[in-house]
């Protein structure tokens, strides 16, 4: 598929086809009441586990970090910095922020993990060069109401 036809067909869909369950939901929860990188992990993965369970897509892993975003500054200011990524089947996300080294909040290390899983959902259920389309956002918010993300 040409860039021009993927960004399209991305834009043109602006839901996900995933079941999500009490599970899901009780894990989304539990994430949003939990700091520490080794329950974000366990929690974590067990999410994105039924998550892709319910998209029929291949598992993805998932790595969290008990370090500074990567960022970068231009004087003392942070100009950039880089949440998570995700790459063929593989989720990274720091769990401390750039400046401070701060735990990260609840609800941004969630938006972050749904954000990396919704690059691999586009990539394996949709079969999409994942980009960031009005489309993407789209799909990202209708999962996020789905696991009743306030």
């Amino acid at each position: 598929m040409n860039l021009n036809d993927n960004y399209r067909q991305s834009n043109r869909i602006t839901s996900v086809k995933v079941e999500v369950g009490d599970l899901a939901i009780k894990l989304t929860n539990d994430l949003l009441a939990c700091v520490e990188t080794n329950q974000r992990q366990n929690l974590g993965e067990q999410l994105l586990d039924e998550l892709c369970d319910s998209a029929k897509i291949d598992i993805v892993k998932l790595k969290i970090s008990d370090t500074r975003q990567y960022h970068k500054r231009r004087g003392r200011r942070i100009v950039f910095k880089q949440y998570g990524y995700y790459r063929d089947k593989y989720i990274y996300i720091q769990n401390r922020t750039p400046a401070r080294g701060q735990l990260v909040a609840p609800k941004t290390f969630l938006d972050t993990l749904l954000h990396e899983w919704l690059h691999h959902y586009d990539t394996y259920a949709l079969g999409l060069n994942s980009i960031h389309t009005k489309g993407f956002y789209e799909r990202l918010k209708d999962l996020r109401n789905r696991l009743r993300v306030t």
